[in-house]
């Protein structure tokens, strides 16, 4: 997987642990394709500034998956499920 599609996951279950600006900032380069200049020119901060700030929010989402590991528990769990009778992971599904 790479580390692009990776982050978009973490970011998925930890976003509402970051600030509103990491959030609009790393929404605004993942999701709506800005660049660092176009996020500088839109928030009226250095296109540095910017960038050190999606790098911080990159290092808070590996430090919360390190910690609270939900990301790797889903696919623990996702594994399992696939490995059950076909009756009891439709029921789990319908659940999940």
């Amino acid at each position: 997987m790479e580390e692009r599609d990776y982050l978009i996951i973490l970011y998925d279950f930890y976003s509402e642990l970051l600030s509103d600006k990491q959030r609009e900032y790393f929404e605004d380069y993942y999701f709506n394709n800005l660049s660092l200049g176009e996020i500088s020119e839109n928030s009226g901060y250095s296109r540095n500034a910017i960038h050190k700030n999606i790098k911080k929010t990159h290092d808070k989402l590996y430090f919360y998956e390190e910690k609270l590991g939900l990301y790797k528990k889903r696919e623990e769990l996702y594994s399992i499920i696939s490995n059950l009778d076909d009756d009891i992971k439709e029921k789990i599904e319908k659940i999940y």
